[in-house]
């Protein structure tokens, strides 16, 4: 009896300290990825491999769905499984039996980020495959050569989706810092424009600091679609440099020549009025007609 009220006492101690335990809000549970829509994409493969394109803009349960014809030698039953990134996934590999003459392969993958895009591939026995490349839309507008400006002026880069495309959710700029890339937003020497399947960047005022690689990114809910285009930014005289050089060397090419007749035409004088010159050919015309006169004149007298 004596101990009871000490165990009541230790009871109570033990329910309040586990209430205090317990207190607190309950953290909100992760959404279920069966709370994601259901795509499925289904391919004929009649040959040995096939490349089909899957574009995405939202996280999405997919259904891929292979069906192969098979070969001449159709066998009973073969064994498919599937690759990711040109690795087996595990727990892939199925037994197939064909069905109306043809191989059905099918798995759902939950594509919820940008690091389940990629590839993935079907595969029959190691004799037919199917890769589903499952990205987000591209930009089709692609810049090789780069954009030249010049210091002091400005320069709009843009960039464009296809007509056909998807319009993005919005519109970012980047451009290249060394290893990373910066992002670039409304400044005093920045604009950016945007318009449903277009953005525009604006750079005021530009210096040869501008130059380099920019990035534009098409942002989706699942991934970000990006195209770079690199800006070269000049001086005034960076264009007349090849008219320079041209002159330049016309104008040497003009002096040797001057410099080379000039030259040969001393060397005809010092080799005509050397000592071993003829004197009679030497002398000059005007003796020579005053000679002739001055014999006819004498040879008359006589």
């Amino acid at each position: 009896m004596k101990q009871l009220p000490i165990n009541i006492l230790l009871t109570l101690a033990t329910c309040r300290l586990t209430s205090s335990e317990t207190v607190g809000p309950t953290p909100t549970p992760l959404a279920p990825v069966s709370s994601l829509p259901t795509n499925t994409k289904s391919v004929h493969l009649t040959g040995d491999n096939k490349i089909e394109n899957v574009e995405l803009l939202n996280p999405v349960n997919l259904s891929l769905e292979c069906i192969w014809t098979g070969n001449q030698n159709k066998q009973p039953n073969i064994t498919g499984y599937w690759r990711k990134g040109g690795m087996e996934i595990q727990d892939s590999r199925v037994p197939v039996d064909p069905e109306n003459q043809q191989y059905t392969l099918q798995r759902v993958f939950n594509i919820v980020s940008e690091e389940h895009l990629g590839n993935y591939t079907c595969v029959f026995e190691n004799e037919a495959e199917l890769d589903f490349i499952l990205a987000v839309p591209q930009i089709g507008e692609r810049r090789e050569k780069p954009i030249v400006s010049y210091v002091g002026d400005f320069v709009v880069l843009t960039c464009k989706m296809e007509d056909n495309k998807p319009v993005p959710r919005t519109w970012n700029w980047f451009k290249n810092n060394g290893t990373n890339k910066e992002q670039l937003f409304e400044a005093q020497r920045y604009d950016i424009t945007v318009n449903g399947r277009s953005a525009k960047l604006k750079v005021k005022d530009v210096s040869e600091a501008d130059s380099g690689v920019y990035h534009c990114a098409a942002v989706y809910n699942i991934s970000t679609s990006t195209s770079k285009m690199h800006l070269k930014v000049i001086t005034i005289w960076e264009p007349l440099k090849p008219f320079l050089s041209i002159l330049v060397e016309v104008v040497i090419l003009v002096t040797a020549i001057l410099i080379y007749e000039r030259s040969h035409s001393k060397k005809k004088e010092a080799e005509a009025n050397g000592p071993n010159a003829d004197p009679k050919n030497t002398q000059p015309q005007g003796e020579d007609e005053e000679a002739e006169e001055s014999t006819s004149v004498r040879q008359r007298k006589t």
